[in-house]
């Protein structure tokens, strides 16, 4: 039996997934990963500065699918039973997996979720509680006035023809107004009206004032993803994780090249025959029986051969949201722990904290400090993760790293968490283009792009950009894992894998699946 070789366009989750899958299998196969980046874990790597460690948009790792959960707590088990992190610090010291003492590093914390949001220069329970603290930030009128609002919306349901009219349905007008339109035109650059309600569908699945009184009431079976708890996370972020899968994938013979960027895709007799990429600056050939992609979808198809000129245009004018994260390095911030949890040094616990004042740009505040006390080379410290949505190339982007430390830094002071540039102690800055696949301009017209590529018969689509969808990491997994059991098993249902996170069911319920 000849080998077959199969080329991965993409070090992410979901191109690593796949190529664990395949070789985990053992059948006659060549597994090679290209990727452009110098770093594996697509926008999941995790970047080490001076031993601080930002995670790119905050990863949580968590599932209502038990395949992923399993494969997650196979790579980096969980460590204990949740716990404070003054507890956690010392408790870690002792942990030992296995003869090898060094194994302790590789393993996943079961970490609390603590999210809000910064309005009207409150904070607010994320998403959204109807508890007491809400009520008192709202004032009783201005609570009353939404439920009432909300019963409205119960009584005459608007067509979700875009994304203002999916969250009216849900949450009423009033309360998508203060929580969801500003924040939603920041993300996008657009007004909600002009983007398809099928972001709203994918991203908050059963989220609605209903269920967020069922979820306070603890009368909710299963608990939607946004208001889950707690989640595990790696100790060192989650770029821990897929270095650990990247190097189980070459310790079973797969190979990886990193700074191997795919410039040209050959097809020829409707197959995918070959790929040109730059690589060490050469340009070099790697041929293929099967093609696996998670490249933006946009990048695929214009850089592919004998494409028809409709085809074409719809990608070429598909959208994405780009993305830049500064690392801001701090003794301390302004803002209390009022809260309960016990964190280091007292810090408020928050994980992310949503900015949701029209004012100011920055989009949302990670605090790294509380995602892993290990992220932090002196836990003493303080070291959070400014997040703003932009365009590539736009006045924001195009900012030299110290203009944007200084805009950056006269929005802290605005928001009262620093008194002044000087509490900045050190700072970083990451780039990340075609962070978020958007839902306007030609995606209207993208079924008829994966009808086309869908046809291409060695070729496969996977994961957030492979895909053009705001899938949450497990579901670009699934994809990967759907992906080479199809190529396994030889049955080539390319449908099933573009349905993962597309019906309402898989958000709700697990799903329990066989593993070659």
């Amino acid at each position: 039996m000849m080998t077959k070789k199969i080329v991965i366009i993409g070090a992410g989750p979901a191109g690593l997934s796949a190529a664990y899958r395949l070789l985990e299998a053992k059948k006659d196969y060549k597994v090679v990963i290209v990727e452009e980046d110098k770093q594996i874990g697509g926008i999941s790597k995790t970047i080490n500065y001076k031993g601080n460690r930002m995670d790119l948009g905050g990863h949580r790792f968590f599932s209502k699918n038990r395949e992923v959960n399993d494969f997650w707590n196979k790579i980096l088990p969980i460590q204990g039973a949740p716990a404070s992190d003054e507890i956690l610090l010392n408790r870690i010291k002792d942990y030992k997996k296995g003869p090898n003492p060094e194994e302790e590093d590789k393993v996943s914390l079961i970490r609390r979720r603590v999210s809000r949001i910064y309005y009207d220069k409150k904070f607010f329970d994320y998403p959204i509680s109807l508890n007491y603290n809400t009520i008192k930030n709202m004032g009783f009128k201005t609570t009353f006035n939404v439920g009432i609002d909300y019963l409205k919306t119960c009584v005459s349901k608007k067509p979700e023809k875009n994304l203002e009219n999916f969250y009216i349905n849900r949450f009423g007008e009033k309360l998508y107004s203060m929580f969801f339109k500003d924040y939603t035109e920041k993300l996008w650059g657009r007004h909600p009206t002009q983007i398809d309600a099928e972001w709203g569908s994918q991203r908050v699945k059963g989220i609605s004032v209903f269920a967020l009184l069922k979820n306070m009431l603890n009368i909710n079976k299963e608990k939607e993803t946004s208001l889950i708890e707690e989640f595990m996370y790696p100790k060192y972020g989650p770029g821990q994780m897929w270095e650990e899968v990247a190097q189980k994938i070459t310790d079973m013979g797969g190979e990886i090249y990193l700074n191997c960027k795919v410039e040209k895709i050959i097809k020829e007799n409707n197959r995918i025959s070959r790929l040109e990429c730059k690589y060490l600056g050469q340009t070099v050939e790697l041929k293929g029986d099967i093609f696996i992609s998670s490249m933006p979808l946009k990048d695929l198809i214009v850089n592919m051969s004998n494409i028809p000129s409709d085809v074409f245009q719809i990608a070429e004018q598909l959208p994405y949201r780009d993305f830049v994260t500064m690392g801001i390095l701090v003794d301390k911030l302004k803002i209390q722990n009022k809260t309960k949890i016990k964190t280091v040094n007292n810090i408020v616990p928050d994980c992310w904290i949503y900015v949701q004042e029209p004012d100011i740009k920055l989009g949302r505040i990670q605090i790294f400090n509380n995602w892993s006390p290990y992220l932090v080379s002196d836990k003493n410290k303080i070291w959070i993760g400014l997040e703003y949505f932009c365009n590539e190339n736009d006045e924001f982007w195009s900012m030299t790293e110290e203009e944007m430390l200084q805009f950056v830094s006269k929005e802290l002071i605005k928001m009262q968490l620093i008194d002044s540039t000087d509490d900045i102690l050190d700072s970083h800055r990451e780039q990340v283009k075609k962070a978020y696949p958007a839902y306007f301009d030609s995606y209207e017209h993208i079924d008829k792009v994966i009808d086309y590529i869908n046809n291409v018969e060695n070729l496969y689509c996977i994961g957030r950009n492979g895909q053009h969808r705001y899938n949450n990491m497990d579901h670009s997994m699934l994809t990967g894992f759907y992906c080479a059991e199809e190529i396994l098993d030889e049955t080539n249902n390319k449908q099933r894998i573009w349905a993962v996170n597309t019906e309402k069911e898989y958000h709700e319920t697990k799903q329990y699946r066989k593993i070659h």
